[in-house]
Parts: structure tokens; C-alpha cells; sequence
């Protein structure tokens, strides 16, 4: 197993083949899923056939850039993920920040945790010039993290999904925080 960042809390690492049901579990939680599908789980299937061998192909790509399962730290127990990768192929410099963490990681700061030593991973370390991230307008958590995390709002817009979900009418947001910003913030 190849860890790739550790925080306080957090130890963010590659995926493994062996992760296959960890996903299946995650992917299967209405509520984990409410604001990506409307709550309907990921088929196990298409987790293992085409979710997983994605992730573990994206390493290959940009070193250091792809999805990084999460654990706790203390007890090994698996959270989630936590995305980080280009939103142009292999480009470093322009990088999607995203997560998806099981409920009992809710509430603890965990996700601005992971998200901000991402963040800070990629400007320090990686070559990344922007990170953007993006979510239901309504997902007014998830736009909480990103605020936390120094990503400024950029806009609305409005994706044509084949399948609408509750409060999709409302659209999508874009967060974004440019290494300028990040520069900015740290030093004042």
C-alpha cells in the first residue's frame, strides 16, 4: 500500500484491487449518494468493472495526482476518498478537488482536513496553478468545505443530466482558488 499524504487524522493512500467492497459500501449509502444520484446506489458491479480499474489506471498518469482512499489515522478504518486530479489529461496545472466520505466521517471537519492538504500538496509540491471543484447548488455542506478551504464561488451553471435528481433545477457551482490566492492567503 503506497501512502501518499498523512494529516493530523487522516492517512490518504492509493487504492488497491482489495478495496473493491470498501467502495461497493460507499457508493451504496442513499444518503452518501443523495446529492451525486439522487440516492440510488452504484450497481456493485459497475464498482468493481469500471469505478475501481479507473482510479488505479489514473495513477499511471500524473504521479501524485488521481483518488486517494482515506482512513483514520488512529484505527485504520476506511472513510472515503478524496479526488485530486487533472481536469485536462495529465495536465498538473489545473486540478478537480473532490470527496466522498461515509456518514460516520460527517461533521468532523474531515473532508476540509483532507481537502486543505490536497490543496496544499498540490501548490507546494505538485505544480498545480488552479484547483476547482464543483457540486449541486443545494449541497450547501459540501460548498461549506470549499469555502474552508480557501476556494472562492466562480459561478452557477446549469448541466444537462439525463437523469435529474432533486434540486438539480437549482444547478451546479464551481469553486475555484488559483496558487496567487492560495500565496496570498497564507502570507497575510
Amino acid at each position: 500500500m503506497t501512502i501518499f499524504l498523512r494529516t493530523d487524522r487522516l492517512v490518504l493512500r492509493e487504492f488497491t484491487t482489495a478495496d473493491a467492497e470498501l467502495l461497493v459500501e460507499l457508493d451504496g449509502d442513499p444518503e452518501v449518494m443523495r446529492h451525486l444520484t439522487g440516492g440510488r446506489p452504484t450497481p456493485p458491479e459497475v464498482v468493481r468493472h469500471v469505478t475501481l480499474p479507473r482510479i488505479l489506471a489514473h495513477y499511471r498518469r500524473a504521479p501524485g495526482l488521481g483518488w486517494w482512499a482515506a482512513a483514520d489515522q488512529s484505527s485504520g478504518r476506511f472513510l472515503g476518498w478524496f479526488e485530486f486530479r487533472p481536469l485536462h489529461d495529465g495536465d498538473p496545472r489545473e486540478i478537480e478537488l473532490g470527496y466522498r466520505l461515509r456518514r460516520a466521517a460527517w461533521g468532523a471537519g474531515r473532508a476540509t482536513e483532507g481537502c486543505q492538504a490536497l490543496i496544499d500538496k498540490g501548490f507546494t509540491a505538485l505544480g498545480v496553478e488552479r484547483v476547482t471543484a464543483n457540486t449541486m447548488a443545494v449541497n450547501t455542506r459540501s460548498r461549506r468545505v470549499m469555502e474552508k478551504c480557501g476556494l472562492r464561488y466562480v459561478r452557477t451553471f446549469h448541466a444537462d443530466w439525463p437523469e435529474p435528481i432533486a434540486g438539480s433545477e437549482h444547478g451546479e457551482v464551481e469553486y475555484a482558488l488559483t496558487r496567487r490566492e492560495w500565496h496570498d492567503r497564507r502570507a497575510g
